[in-house]
């Protein structure tokens, strides 16, 4: 399935003054540039036309590739970032109303990433945001492919500001530099940019968008994070496929009780058993899911024997063969496996804040929720292309099933440390070739009472 960059950025001569924004979509796979959109926004700050080309870059990639496109975004931008990310307080109520446009935008898209990059790394993106405004100075409109046209709606300059130095009023970088990867160079998109029906100006122009219509209507391309499997097939075949209502559904099954999971303690790459009580919990999942409404048409566990055993068991009772999926393993929680959450607290503290305040952080020698994130989307993908339109049950643990069920819910990755999961608990997501991801139900234990 294609994913995507959004590099953006704005600037001001004058902050505030003469005003514009610049943003372009890449393949991320390949850094092929797939859109560009920039515009000249007359006088106004810094951080405005930063976020005004977050939310260019935004719209074109959902004008590329619809609704739950997975993009990772990159901006030299250390407000907007951190804002975006949730990290940051909005405290300029100017600001807030572009805010909330760019975050009901990026609620439709599958963002992987809020990352700062150095000016340097931006440059493709600032390029655009300089085009625009040196358009605007003598009058013209800045265009796909460098080309400009007469507007005479556009403000008259104010101090310029060379491409490389430090705009004034610009907010300084937090405490935490992201990587990023330098701007790789690609083809320009080409043509005029259609009317945009916001007040912005003009939307921006999808390279090869009216090859993609001949095929078939954009708009019909929902949610690739909801249509997993359609969307994985768009990007492997030239053409588009035919639609479908058939669901395939995934059916999430929390193993069984532990003694780790009894004392709540880290467990995650640990080859902890089931206790008999967790059997037992096992057993009455098997019995319900051997039942109408439940036909299941495979079993997929994760290989750790706490997972194994609640499968086998649903297995045995279902007679649906067994088979492992190495990317549904739980976390790595590194050093802090077998230790309680109390216990980390006094011999890691920093560590442990670090961990709980951002989803890229990993425990010592462990390995992060974003990293697990990758690995775990990777495995539903893979799932509902190979099994489309069938019953699926996987048989897991709680940060791979929750990740699973943000992603339906096209919520961001802290949505992690507002969801609670009991052992043997059930979750459903139904899966649309056409429609939206749709989750059924959430940490349905009713088979436990």
């Amino acid at each position: 399935m294609t994913s995507y960059i959004v590099e953006a950025d704005g600037g001001s001569r004058g902050n505030p003054g003469p005003a514009g924004y610049g943003a372009v979509v890449k393949d991320a796979s390949d850094g092929q540039v797939l859109a560009e959109a920039a515009e000249a926004i007359g006088v106004t700050t810094n951080n405005v036309a930063e976020y005004r080309g977050l939310i260019a870059g935004l719209t074109a990639v959902l004008d590329l590739a619809g609704d739950g496109a997975s993009v990772a975004v990159r901006m030299d931008s250390k407000l907007v970032v951190e804002q975006m990310a949730g990290r940051w307080k909005i405290k300029n109520e100017g600001l807030r109303p572009l805010a909330l446009e760019a975050g009901s935008l990026a609620r439709r898209l599958r963002v992987t990433e809020w990352t700062w990059i150095p000016r340097e790394r931006n440059k493709h993106a600032d390029r655009l945001a300089n085009e625009a405004m040196d358009a605007a100075a003598p009058g013209l409109t800045w265009k796909a492919g460098g080309t400009s046209a007469p507007d005479t709606d556009v403000p008259p300059p104010g101090t310029w500001d060379d491409g490389g130095a430090p705009r004034t009023g610009e907010s300084s970088a937090g405490t935490r530099e992201a990587g990023g990867t330098p701007p790789v160079a690609g083809r320009a998109a080409a043509g005029t940019r259609a009317a945009d029906t916001r007040d912005r100006g003009a939307a921006p122009s999808v390279a090869g968008q009216t090859d993609l219509l001949d095929g078939g209507d954009i708009s019909e391309m929902s949610a690739p994070t909801a249509s997993i499997a359609t969307a994985q097939r768009l990007g492997k075949n030239a053409g588009w496929v035919a639609p479908t209502k058939v669901a395939t559904s995934l059916l999430l099954l929390r193993h069984g009780e532990t003694e780790l999971s009894l004392e709540r303690r880290f467990s995650g790459r640990g080859d902890a058993e089931l206790t008999p009580h967790g059997l037992a919990q096992a057993s009455a999942a098997a019995d319900r899911l051997s039942r109408d409404p439940y036909r299941l048409d495979v079993i997929i566990t994760s290989p750790l024997k706490r997972a194994r055993q609640t499968a086998e068991v649903v297995a045995q009772r279902t007679g649906r063969a067994v088979e492992v999926e190495e990317d549904l393993r739980e976390a790595d929680f590194g050093e802090w496996e077998g230790h309680t959450f109390t216990e980390v607290q006094r011999r890691w503290p920093a560590e442990l804040a670090a961990w709980l305040a951002d989803p890229g952080v990993a425990p010592p020698g462990g390995e992060s929720f974003a990293t697990a994130a990758r690995r775990v989307q990777a495995a539903g993908e893979r799932l509902i292309e190979r099994y489309e339109g069938k019953t699926v049950l996987a048989v897991s643990h709680v940060t791979p099933i929750k990740m699973l069920l943000r992603v339906a819910l096209m919520a961001p990755l802290e949505a992690l440390y507002r969801m609670h999961l009991d052992v043997a608990c059930l979750s459903l997501i139904d899966y649309y070739a056409d429609g939206p991801a749709v989750v059924k139900s959430f940490n349905d234990i009713s088979h436990l009472r």
